[in-house]
């Protein structure tokens, strides 16, 4: 598999490169023994190696569904047979996400599979094959394992070609604890990329562990790691017993010792940092701060020596806890619970699919630009433009390349002459040019009745060689280069394949041959979307989702939305009761003449009842409107709500949120099992809250609604300039102290001059004021409109100590309710200088 686990901090490479000088500095073993253990290694893997098996499957993603469409997007790993009907462990990171999973014996029989069981805890998998008379793997005992004994890594290392490889090395150590729950074998036997879930074997053909990771950095080879046969035996008696691994739960949360953190030997136990309440470990009485020496008769110094102690326990067993209380020792009984650790969700097939996501198609194309060609096995698409008027290819052995572009808006009258200019790149009237680097070795036009071209073939400097095809019809422009190396351009026969492939190139898509895969990015099938809540939506094609990956889509130019938003439902609340919330939160935002909320209509979704709420606003002449869906599920309250430009084609609009509302599912099961309570922050908003804010260069402070944003100062120096703003609204404080509040007063006087002088309709009035009692200055009211948007804004300039302020309120007046313009004029009110003089 690809995701291979890294584990060390880069402080202890030093450490591992003083213990490789060491070693080497030790006299070499004997030459005779070393022959003899190497003389019995092909007897011992011929025994061990058809237990062995290779696991390939297509990985699964929620984010990018057209990597499960790509043929040669594959992800592969090594199982051990552990029974003779088809039983196979593995690593769960193997195929924790793997689709269509096959297993390929060593002999080469080929089984689809499937994940039964996963413990992503323990890193291990039960994977399920229709087969009978296996050989199954015989485990060695752990007690038998030492450091220095040679051993064997079966595997499929780097590529799926290179199933049951062997490498061979010691056990470099034992008890290894690195980034596992558990103890692990360390080795120097070469574990790679899909050796994740083989077997690492004695010389007795036993299995001594299951290989699950290697440690890669620069400077540092052959440092592998296997899960032991113990823990091996442990997940699968779990397995076979309950369907899982049941841990036991203390409800001690654990902190190790600095030494035992930097892999020193630890002469402490382990901290007590938290104790869940209500949990075993609080019933017995173990309290915070105390430190943990044993769990029965095993002393513990590391997690790692916890972890081991405690899986040799049942939930609902009793076990004596050794604790250190101060000066004093203590046992305490601890009556076990079971840890609910969340459970990894199988992936299921592709329904209908094989391994191969293009099984049965020969030939590909785009139906919407109009064209297909030959489909060999070995083509792989790279990279394709998002409007899809540009795709490469290139083969999967890297024999040759392949580019299709396409262009709009041609004549189909261009001469044969301009074509071939057009293709070689010049589109002047001389039409010997193709390339400062490139020597042209063919240029001719090709009469075909079903579809002429022009075609140019040119050397590339000395190794490159490109075939150009242009292709005229329908007002588009087809382009189609192929590019090889001179190795593969000299091969007759390859060239003869190369030409082939070009020759199948039409201009022409058949929507009714089924063995014609469409590229085509202009899909009319919807693509589902499923959240770590649950929820699963089905989305136009076009659509995507936001590039942060939260829970919002777009439609191509941004200017329609789907947003999603989860809450948990709290004790006591009612749908209606959080439908009025929402509801009463939007009317407050604008005025009634810029505002419009449509009767909830109750609907059901996914088998529970639902409110659907329309809506619309404007801050001018532009209206914005919507659709919310509000339903409680599984205790948890979910909102789904599409916005777009009022003047959008309705029928359109209302077959997206049609189909959005038909496709709704909440899954339970396909939850992150790690959610809990998800407050919903709306409950606990009050508009009329505040915090205070302090500028101290700039000597004042305010007292700002809760609910407004502001910018940040990234380098901690107080601004000169802050803005506070709301939705339609702001209050901005700018501060000078360089001018004086004479010529920033005549600046803000011209300003607003100017701006009546070009447009008549900018009115404004300005007053002499006492602000804060003693402080002289200037109010300015301004009343316009700019971008179709009504605004009404007052601007304080005053002075003091040589600091000039300009004190800037606008509110739209889409937003101007009492409500909001109170709020503005208290914050304002709210100025004060740091030393106390200044508003209330």
């Amino acid at each position: 598999m690809g995701n291979w686990k890294v584990w060390m901090k880069k402080g202890s490479i030093s450490l591992v490169a003083a213990f490789v000088l060491v070693t080497c500095a030790q006299p070499m073993s004997s030459p005779v023994y070393a022959a003899e253990i190497n003389a019995g290694i092909p007897q011992v893997i011929e025994k061990a190696s058809p237990s062995v098996v290779a696991i390939i499957g297509k990985p699964s993603s929620e984010m990018d569904k057209s990597l499960e469409k790509n043929r040669f997007n594959l992800a592969h790993g090594t199982g051990v047979i552990v029974a003779s009907n088809g039983v196979i462990v593995t690593n769960a990171h193997v195929v924790k996400n793997m689709k269509n999973i096959v297993v390929v014996t060593s002999e080469g029989t080929t089984y689809r599979g499937h994940a039964s069981n996963i413990d992503e805890e323990s890193d291990l998998a039960l994977v399920k094959i229709d087969a009978t008379g296996l050989q199954p793997a015989t485990f060695a005992s752990s007690s038998d394992i030492k450091v220095g004994e040679t051993v064997a890594a079966i595997g499929t290392p780097i590529s799926f070609a290179l199933r049951n490889s062997v490498t061979v090395g010691i056990v470099s150590g034992l008890d290894r604890s690195v980034s596992s729950q558990y103890q692990l074998i360390q080795t120097d036997a070469a574990i790679n990329p899909g050796n994740s879930g083989g077997a690492l074997i004695n010389m007795k053909g036993e299995v001594i562990g299951i290989n699950t990771m290697k440690y890669a950095d620069i400077g540092v080879e052959n440092l592998g790691f296997a899960i032991p046969v113990d823990t091996v035996k442990y997940v699968l008696k779990h397995f076979e017993q309950y369907g899982k691994v049941k841990r036991a739960y203390t409800g001690l949360e654990l902190e190790e010792s600095w030494e035992a953190v930097v892999g020193l030997p630890s002469s402490t136990g382990l901290r007590v940092t938290y104790v869940d309440a209500d949990s075993p470990a609080a019933e017995a009485g173990i309290e915070q701060d105390e430190v943990l020496v044993s769990v029965g008769p095993n002393a513990v110094k590391t997690l790692v020596d916890y972890n081991e102690a405690i899986k040799k326990y049942l939930p609902g067993q009793s076990v004596d806890i050794k604790l250190q209380s101060g000066s004093a020792t203590l046992t305490k009984t601890v009556k076990l619970g079971e840890s609910h650790s969340a459970e990894a969700t199988l992936t299921e097939d592709t329904e209908g699919s094989s391994l191969d996501a293009d099984s049965g198609k020969t030939k590909i194309g785009d139906s919407h630009f109009g064209w297909s060609m030959k489909y060999p096995a070995g083509l792989v698409k790279r990279d394709q433009s998002d409007d899809g008027d540009s795709v490469s290819f290139v083969d999967a052995k890297g024999e040759f390349a392949l580019f299709i572009h396409v262009d709009s808006d041609q004549s189909d009258e261009l001469s044969p002459a301009v074509l071939l200019n057009k293709i070689a790149g010049d589109d002047s009237s001389e039409y010997g040019s193709y390339s400062d680097s490139a020597t042209i070795l063919e240029r001719q036009y090709v009469k075909r009745a079903e579809s002429p071209y022009a075609k140019i073939v040119s050397r590339s400097g000395e190794d490159g060689y490109i075939q150009t095809r242009g292709y005229l019809h329908g007002g588009r422009l087809y382009t189609v280069k192929l590019f090889v190396t001179k190795e593969q351009y000299t091969n007759r026969s390859k060239q003869n394949s190369y030409n082939d492939l070009l020759d199948s190139f039409k201009l022409a898509f058949n929507t009714e041959d089924n063995s014609l895969k469409d590229i085509s990015v202009f899909n009319s099938d919807d693509v589902t979307y499923t959240s770590e809540y649950g929820l699963s939506i089905d989305l136009p094609a076009d659509w995507e989702q936001d590039h942060r990956g939260s829970n919002s889509f777009y439609n191509e130019d941004y200017s329609q939305s789907i947003h999603v938003q989860v809450t948990s439902a709290s004790s006591g609340d009612t749908l209606s009761d959080w439908v009025d919330r929402e509801v009463h939160e939007f009317e407050a935002q604008y005025k009634a003449d810029y505002r419009r909320v449509d009767k909830p209509v109750e609907v059901t979704v996914d088998g529970v009842p639902a409110w659907k709420v329309g809506f619309a606003s404007s801050l001018g002449d532009e209206w914005f409107a919507g659709s919310s869906l509000f339903f409680i599920k599984d205790k948890y309250k979910y909102e789904v709500q599409m916005t777009y430009p009022q003047d959008d084609p309705m029928d359109e609009l209302e077959k997206i949120w049609d189909n959005v509302v038909a496709s709704i599912s909440v899954d339970k099961d396909a939850m992150d099992g790690e959610l809990g309570f998800i407050q919903d922050l709306d409950e606990l908003a009050d508009p009329n809250r505040t915090s205070l804010y302090k500028n101290e260069k700039w000597g004042y402070t305010l007292r700002i609604p809760e609910n407004w944003t502001t910018n940040r100062s990234y380098d901690g120096i107080d601004p000169a300039m802050k803005s506070f703003t709301f939705t339609g609204g702001y209050l901005r404080v700018e501060a000078d102290g360089k001018k004086g509040y004479t010529e920033i007063l005549k600046d803000v006087e011209d300003e607003h001059k100017e701006s009546h002088t070009n447009d008549s309709d900018y009115t404004y009035s300005s007053e002499d004021i006492t602000l804060f009692g003693d402080v002289k200055g200037k109010k300015y009211t301004v009343s316009y409109t700019k971008a179709h948007i009504p605004y009404s804004e007052t601007v304080y300039v005053f002075n003091r100590k040589q600091v000039t302020y300009t004190v800037t309120l606008r509110i739209d007046t889409a937003v101007s309710t009492d409500a909001n313009v109170a709020r503005l004029n208290k914050a304002f009110t709210s100025f004060t200088f740091v030393n106390g003089v200044g508003g209330k």
